[in-house]
């Protein structure tokens, strides 16, 4: 028997999350069992615990969109007992079950080796946030972003993605501009190594110029919405944003074809959920090695699996800084 966090639905439709007690003839049915050790709290997990659920395809259900541990059996023969993993995506924790759990039970094409370097619980510290981060990053690499081109904006920079991308880049010789809507973050984001703070007002104030003077040499747009469509009309000529998760709305408001055509900007579109294999291992071998550790400690706040009905709560408010770690044996 082992714990989880399972979420049912009653007949009046209304969600309900205990921990429960579980065996392993209750897990789905797929090639690899692992022994999970640590989970994260991101976004998709508070809609998936809270009352709404509608990402959750089948009751009961247990959360859990990312998860770290060791292979405990296995039917392929990439995969061994005793093997360190990482999974994110794949609608794990949405469709299947996934990290708040003692045990998981999934797909091999889902995994991937846990990098040299990285423990289970650095890697949740990392988590679906910081993994989606690092894609940001390689895909405004990938489009000529250097150190030197100037500063580098990162928008919702108090959150997961944004927390990650800014250590990351600032680790890299980037210049950081980290966009907040909390003054009390700010001491945070400058320890993360963001050399400036822009209040999120300045970006998110209507104005009707198709263009403004150019800014930023690169954007990790993680909200979306009427501040993307500001961002948009300040990056640099020929620089890029990466745009991911869309918290702030998927409408984007302005005359959004004067970036593109006079400027040549590029908005990049990023889905960490279905990657192909290389991809998420070249982008956990990235962050093994240009993640500084010490930084990412500061972003870590653990948390228990009888924590986690706040935790989805708090989350959707907005409540919560940084990467919330998940000890699921605690």
């Amino acid at each position: 028997m082992f714990n989880a966090l399972v979420v049912t639905k009653d007949d009046e439709g209304k969600t309900h999350a205990a921990v429960q007690q579980l065996s392993e003839a209750d897990l789905p049915q797929a090639e690899v069992t692992v022994a999970v050790e640590y989970s994260t709290v991101n976004y998709k997990d508070g809609l998936c615990i809270g009352p709404g659920g509608g990402l959750v395809r089948k009751y009961p259900h247990v959360p859990g969109i990312d998860f770290a541990g060791t292979v405990e059996s296995s039917d392929d023969p990439r995969y061994k007992p005793g093997d360190k993993v990482v999974l994110t995506g794949w609608r794990v924790g949405e469709a299947h079950w996934g990290g708040y759990s003692q045990k998981a039970r999934v797909l091999a094409d889902w995994l991937v080796p846990l990098p040299e370097g990285l423990s289970t619980r650095q890697a949740m510290a990392v988590g679906t946030a910081g993994f989606t981060a690092m894609l940001c990053v390689m895909a405004l690499e990938d489009h000529g972003l250097k150190p030197g081109h100037g500063p580098v904006l990162v928008t919702g920079a108090a959150g997961g993605v944004g927390s990650v991308a800014t250590a990351i880049l600032a680790n890299l010789g980037h210049e950081v501009a980290a966009v907040t809507g909390r003054p009390d973050t700010e001491g945070y984001l400058r320890s993360l190594g963001a050399t400036q703070i822009v209040p999120r007002e300045e970006l998110t104030e209507i104005t009707r110029k198709p263009l403004e003077s150019e800014t930023w040499s690169g954007c990790v747009d993680a909200v979306g919405g009427a501040m993307l469509g500001r961002v948009l009309k300040q990056m640099k000529y020929g620089c890029s944003v990466a745009a991911v998760g869309l918290a702030g709305g998927a409408a984007i408001e302005g005359a959004l074809i004067t970036p593109f055509i006079l400027r040549g900007v590029n908005l990049l579109g990023i889905d960490s959920v279905m990657r192909p294999y290389a991809d998420r291992v070249r982008a956990w071998e990235r962050i093994a090695k240009d993640l500084p550790m010490d930084k990412l400690e500061a972003m870590v706040h653990p948390a228990t699996l009888s924590d986690l009905p706040g935790l989805g709560r708090d989350i959707l408010k907005g409540q919560v800084k940084g990467r919330v770690v998940v000890d699921v044996n605690a």
